[in-house]
């Protein structure tokens, strides 16, 4: 690699900075990370990283921040990396913030993110952009502006968009260039500086990895939240897992089956799948998943990706989801209290309110 690549992350929080760690330390990449809530602590400190993989470390700052979206007539980048919080259903979108910065058929956009169908709206905004779609099993928190906790190995699986088992549907030119762009990226994450440290590899099918993830994602994490439960209280009190985990672990598999995306590989059953969900975190961890923090700090959810796509293409293909409906019911419900708070909604009937008005009494 002549040059190091020009990379742009959004969204410093503990994905994010874990990421742009390795990279800058990886002497392959230069990266420019957008800060927000962090902004000013960082400027004045820089990052304090507590990590399993790193080590202790303290004033660390990439190469450039700021709290801004670039311009590409400021800079040409390479990549844009997105490791924030998908929020389709709060303004503003995702692809229409990052649009100053992306330069039409050279930057590849990579989505570091959870749920499903993320890719779709930036394909539709980036016609000539590669995408390259990422799941991450790293574990790290900013557990106050500015101090991140990285507390499980930096493991990422990534692929180009479209991918393989659709790539019929998508234009030949672009799918290669996508492709190219996962390997040296893959490259810069993996450099000698990095090696045995990081864990980043190219990913063959990217869905069933995705979906796989979200057996647990679309399961605990939403339930946790509404229940304002930690984990180990949910598997204590075994009716939560029994009656309302499980079922919506099946359902989630029994669309992506219909997707034609397998989840339970040869060697397995779907139970056994299901059990190994229920039990990947340590039972005294009292984990508190992200939608769970999330209400309880009164910020929006991702519930659209998680829990609102597999339910919309259990409904498209046919496949029965009660479970997963209820879900994203309450879910909704919690996010329009979080909107009211901020002011995007108010609690004001207009013309085409179904429950205006008052019936005749019920007595």
């Amino acid at each position: 690699m002549s040059q190091k690549l020009k990379v742009l992350l959004i969204g410093s929080g503990g994905i994010g900075t874990v990421t742009a760690y390795a990279l800058e330390t990886g002497g392959l990449a230069e990266v420019t990370a957008i800060l927000r809530s962090n902004y000013a602590v960082v400027e004045k400190n820089g990052f304090t990283i507590d990590s399993v993989d790193h080590g202790y470390i303290q004033s660390w700052r990439p190469s450039h921040t700021r709290n801004t979206i670039p311009n590409k007539e400021e800079k040409t980048f390479d990549y844009i990396i997105l490791t924030t919080k998908n929020t389709p259903d709060i303004p503003p979108s995702l692809p229409s913030l990052i649009v100053p910065a992306v330069t039409p058929s050279h930057t590849s956009i990579i989505l570091i993110q959870n749920g499903i169908n993320i890719e779709h709206p930036f394909r539709e905004r980036f016609p000539t952009n590669p995408i390259i779609s990422g799941v991450s099993f790293t574990s790290a928190t900013e557990v106050e502006p500015g101090f991140i906790r990285h507390d499980d190995r930096d493991r990422v699986r990534l692929g180009p968009f479209p991918y393989s088992r659709n790539r019929n549907s998508g234009n030949g030119e672009l799918s290669e260039r996508a492709t190219t762009a996962t390997q040296t990226f893959i490259t810069a994450y993996n450099s000698p500086n990095n090696h045995n440290i990081v864990d980043v590899q190219h990913d063959p099918d990217v869905p069933a990895t995705r979906w796989r993830k979200l057996i647990y994602n679309a399961s605990f994490n939403p339930i946790s939240a509404i229940l304002r439960m930690d984990i180990t209280r949910m598997r204590v009190y075994e009716h939560v897992i029994d009656e309302l985990v499980k079922p919506a672990m099946r359902e989630a598999i029994a669309v992506a089956g219909a997707l034609g995306v397998r989840v339970v590989n040869g060697d397995e059953d779907e139970e056994g799948v299901i059990e190994q969900a229920v039990r990947c975190d340590p039972p005294e961890a009292f984990f508190r998943p992200s939608m769970c923090q999330d209400v309880e700090k009164g910020n929006y959810m991702e519930i659209e990706n998680i829990v609102g796509e597999p339910l919309r293409e259990g409904e498209r293909l046919g496949v029965s989801t009660p479970t997963l409906r209820t879900i994203y019911a309450i879910l909704k419900g919690l996010q329009v209290k979080v909107k009211e708070e901020r002011g995007l909604v108010k609690p004001e009937f207009d013309e085409k309110s179904r429950y205006a008005g008052k019936s005749e009494s019920m007595a």
